[in-house]
């Protein structure tokens, strides 16, 4: 493809696919029967939620679940997917740190701890940004959580039907009417725990609820 014409065809999405792509999400969410499980006890302190890349789709929804106003910045790759996706969670007044935590990722860490000590959630897609699916938790996740001493708590959404993109990460896109089951675990505190153990048990909670 010409490349005066990808840049053209790529302005014209990152213009054109948020404001569609939410309200996507709103009709589809609002037309579904939605279960929740969510934990007993929420820390007031700002908190990590993780989830898989795939299952991006209802995060907001979820985490409002967690906070009655949203005050939280997700960590997305500078990708142009991660372009769409940071300005479609802009329009759920959810905030983004842009980067990875796997490449380079020092500054990205940096402004997520700075993140945290302000007072503000953050979200991370431990298998981000090229996967392998569901296999990597990136050690990002364990060394932000255990410098800033902030809880864990992993969320999953799944759907009784959906149909799934033929990307690395399978994205799932919830249909229309169907029912949600969405579920966030108690807060994990990984204080005083080895990097693998971590990672392991992070992993661990978010495979409970896997399709």
């Amino acid at each position: 493809m010409n490349p005066l014409r990808k840049r053209l065809l790529r302005k014209l999405s990152l213009i054109l696919l948020p404001p569609i792509g939410a309200l996507l999400i709103r009709l589809f969410y609002y037309s579904s029967r939605r279960r929740f499980h969510l934990p007993q006890d929420i820390p007031e302190t700002p908190i990590i939620v993780a989830c898989w890349h795939g299952d991006l789709f209802y995060l907001p929804y979820l985490y409002l679940q967690l906070r009655d106003k949203p005050n939280a910045k997700v960590i997305i790759s500078e990708h142009f997917d991660g372009q769409i996706i940071a300005k479609i969670t802009s329009f759920f007044k959810i905030g983004t740190i842009h980067g990875s935590t796997t490449r380079g990722g020092a500054k990205v860490l940096i402004n997520a701890i700075k993140t945290l000590k302000a007072g503000s959630d953050i979200g991370i897609t431990p298998d981000g940004p090229k996967g392998p699916r569901h296999e990597i938790v990136a050690e990002g996740i364990v060394a932000i959580a255990q410098k800033t001493d902030a809880k864990v708590i992993t969320l999953s959404c799944v759907p009784k039907s959906y149909w799934q993109f033929k990307s690395w990460d399978k994205f799932t896109v919830p249909k229309p009417f169907t029912t949600l089951y969405f579920y966030a675990s108690e807060p994990l505190d990984l204080r005083g725990m080895k990097s693998e153990e971590a990672k392991a048990l992070i992993r661990e909670k978010l495979l409970v609820y896997d399709y």
